[in-house]
């Protein structure tokens, strides 16, 4: 019944927005899904739009700050998984169980934030390659009032290649507030490389 709602609701974000959905592949197994780029919170509508069109099972991360009081069980309701700053590496261990346990779902990252100015974090990357998951490339383009999910990857642990594939595929994206984009760069990738 849920998904039902959710699938309606979405048909009808889709039929009155301007923004037009475009996906080149619907992913079945369980993924990260990165949102790039980030550069508003709105971008979190569109990814809910999207997620709830193709029928697809997402969870995502925030600040634990967002899940206290009575927004936590409406984020968890949403897919929320809730990290805490000041120990954020337990976050990959929580995934891995989750994927270990036969959760099938896109965990939808968002390496660049929407505050940040200094490169990606490499939690998508870390993530995807401990857990052996792939990854797809999710976008929101103001320029062309576009949003979807690009190609997936595999990526080779080969750091400074996979980033290419990644800058390459979102060079033309400009995001929401377009003076906000960051250039897909991991923070530290030239040691990472």
């Amino acid at each position: 019944m849920l998904r039902r709602l959710r699938r309606a609701a979405a048909r009808l974000y889709w039929r009155l927005s301007r923004w037009t959905l475009r996906t080149e592949n619907v992913p079945r197994e369980p993924g990260v899904l990165v949102g790039a780029p980030h550069t508003s919170n709105w971008d979190f509508v569109l990814m809910l739009a999207i997620a709830w069109h193709l029928d697809l099972d997402v969870r995502w991360l925030g600040k634990h700050t967002l899940f206290a009081g009575w927004r936590g069980p409406l984020m968890r309701a949403l897919g929320g998984i809730p990290v805490d700053r000041r120990d954020p590496s337990s976050v990959v261990d929580d995934v891995l169980a989750r994927v270990r346990a036969g959760e099938v779902f896109q965990l939808v990252v968002t390496p660049e934030g929407t505050r940040s100015g200094d490169g990606w974090r490499s939690g998508f990357y870390r993530i995807a390659r401990a857990a052996g998951l792939p990854v797809t490339l999710g976008y929101v383009d103001r320029t062309t009032m576009t949003t979807g999910l690009g190609p997936t990857l595999r990526l080779t642990g080969d750091v400074a290649t996979d980033m290419d594939e990644i800058r390459a595929f979102y060079a033309d994206k400009s995001g929401l507030r377009p003076a906000l984009r960051t250039e897909p760069r991991l923070r530290g990738e030239e040691d990472a490389g």
